[in-house]
This record gives structure tokens, sequence and C-alpha cells, in this order.
């Protein structure tokens, strides 16, 4: 049996909403509707987020695009809601034939709930009591802060971020540091690699080589 076009797209679009929905689970919900049947359009649905099925009808965004062939390809990360009120961001794509006429809508649905629970977790682990010490603690050696301070300086005064530094820069930042006494700090290669984004022995590259000649 040979498929028409438009049975073709629709077929390989369901391996794409599986796909996604598996990927993406559990909180990205991916529908494929069918356009060309609005009153029974969703013919894949992956990770079912809305308690929608196959056949139930499209949306009003998919109405819009049946009735409107200049409605946008994709409407990207709109405000939307689940049937129980839960939060959701939302993506639509349109799908269109050779002959540039919508054929299916592949949709994406966040479940923005779940990330803002979790979010909240994440807020409350991070948050730290102000008055639970009287005394202000770090676990950095001072002096190691003043040498990221001075490479944070170095690279902002050229209007760049350590790791965007040229290797030519990388060589005069260290030098820097290393004239200033800040190399001679315990870690001090392995701070300044870290915020370089090179390996520890082009640091050392980087240093001023004594004279070993008496």
């Amino acid at each position: 049996m040979t498929l028409t076009e438009n049975e073709l797209l629709l077929r390989e679009s369901k391996k794409i909403v599986d796909a996604l929905g598996r990927t993406l689970a559990p909180m990205v919900e991916v529908v494929l509707h069918d356009l060309s049947r609005p009153a029974s359009s969703i013919v894949a649905i992956s990770n079912n987020l809305s308690g929608r099925e196959v056949g139930d009808p499209t949306t009003d965004i998919g109405m819009a695009r049946i009735t409107n062939p200049d409605f946008p390809d994709v409407l990207q990360n709109y405000a939307n809601q689940f049937p129980d009120g839960r939060p959701a961001k939302s993506t639509s794509i349109g799908l269109r034939n050779s002959a540039g006429e919508y054929v299916a809508a592949l949709c994406l649905n966040v479940d923005v709930s779940m990330l803002a629970s979790l979010s909240a977790s994440l807020a409350q682990l991070a948050r730290t009591e102000s008055d639970a010490t009287p005394i202000r603690e770090s676990l950095a050696s001072p002096r190691l802060d003043e040498l990221r301070a001075a490479l944070e300086g170095f690279a902002a005064r050229l209007n760049k971020t350590a790791h965007t530094l040229t290797p030519a820069q990388r060589r005069e930042a260290v030098q820097q540091l290393a004239n200033a006494g800040l190399m001679d700090l315990k870690n001090a290669q392995a701070v300044v690699a870290a915020m370089l984004g090179v390996a520890r022995p082009t640091v050392y590259s980087y240093l001023p080589q004594k004279d070993s000649s008496s």
C-alpha cells in the first residue's frame, strides 16, 4: 500500500512523539494532531499529563492553524494550563506538506508545577540562617580569593571572561599574577587552570622561566 505524502508525514511524526515523550518524561507531554480531522485530531500522545486520549479534538491553536494558512509555523514557550489547573509551558509546531498546507501539529506541554516544586525544594536546601553563627566563615583561602579577583579583573579590563582570553592574554595574565607573588600560593595553578579552562601544565608553561645559569 502506497502512502500519501500527508500520511507519511504523520507516520514519521509519531516516531518523534514517542521518542520525545520517553526522553523528556516525566515533565513533558508530547502530542501529535492530524489537522485534517479537527474533531478527533489527536493521533498520538506520549507521557500523558493532560488526561487526553487519541481521538480527542484539537485545541484553539489547532483550529487557528486549520483556518489560517498564514498562522505561525512555531509558537514557542507560551503559558498554558492542564485540565486540572496545573500551569504549563507549551510549544506548538505546525508541520506542512510540500504544497505548504498544514497537515499536523506537534505540541510539547511542560508541567511547570513540577519545576516550581523542585525550585522551592532547592531554595530551601540552599537557604542559610544569618544568625546561626556570630562569625563569618569562608572555606577558601583569602589569598586564593585575591588571586581569583586579580585574574577576573585582568579579563574584565579586556571586556572578556577568564575562559575567553586568548593564549597570549592568558600568558600575560599568569605572568602578572606571578609577578604579584600570587602564583606561589598553594593550589594556585589548579585554581588558575580551572578559571582559564586549560590544563595545569599549560598554566605552568605560562609562568616566567627562571634563569638557571650561574
